[in-house]
Parts: C-alpha cells; structure tokens; sequence
C-alpha cells in the first residue's frame, strides 16, 4: 500500500551527511505528527525524533541532538531527516510512522499509537 515511503540511505563515510524523505500518501498531512525511529542490528528499535503537524515543534533523542534535524514540507507531503556528522553506531534501518491529531503543536516520542509505519531505509555508516 505504501502509505509512507523512506527514501535518501545509503553508504556514508564516518563524519558524513545524509538527508532522509518520508514521503506521506495522506490526506490532511498537517494534522500528522510524524517520527522516526531505527532499528540497528541485535538492538531494540528506538526513537530518535519527532515533528508536529505544524511543524513548529520538534524533539530529539541525546543520541542525536545536535548532528539530526527533522523539518516538514506539508506542500510536498514530505518530513525530511538531515543527519550530520554520522557515526558507525548510526547504522540502522531508519522508519517513520505518523500519528493523527489535531493537536498540530504535539509530536510523540513513542511507537504506542502510531497509524501508520513506512518500510524502512537502510543508512550504513562505514569507512
């Protein structure tokens, strides 16, 4: 059905860039809060950011605050994920999900309600 589609991983060298997409098949996209979530090999999944609806407020993980900024083109149906100075220990199958709501301030850093999950990117982190 792809509801949600990841785009943008790839193979990076430690210390570089990469820009994720989810591109969202949704209607009313402003009324989704949107997250991301990885998931490395022999670890648990995890949270590591979140966008509200509006856009206007977002919230990071300490292992990511500071290297990844999460931002929305509501026009283009679309959250993007930029992520800087990437580590090893950033390899991982990067997901996000969405949350309905109309509350367009609040982003959720949880899996518990989310509506509907993409497919996953991989981003591997090597030199």
């Amino acid at each position: 059905q792809s509801l949600l589609v990841e785009s943008g991983g790839g193979l990076v060298q430690p210390g570089g860039s990469l820009t994720l997409s989810c591109q969202a098949s949704l209607p009313d996209f402003s009324y989704d809060s949107v997250t991301w979530f990885r998931q490395a090999p022999g670890k648990e999944r995890e949270v590591i950011s979140c966008i509200s609806g509006s856009g206007t407020n977002t919230k990071y993980t300490e292992a990511v605050k500071g290297r990844f900024t999460v931002s929305r083109d509501n026009a283009k149906n679309t959250v993007y994920l930029q992520m800087n100075s990437l580590e090893p220990e950033d390899t991982a199958v990067y997901y996000c999900a969405t949350q309905s709501t109309l509350v367009t301030t609040m982003c959720f850093m949880t899996a518990t309600g989310m509506n509907f999950w993409g497919q996953g990117t991989q981003v591997t982190v090597s030199s």
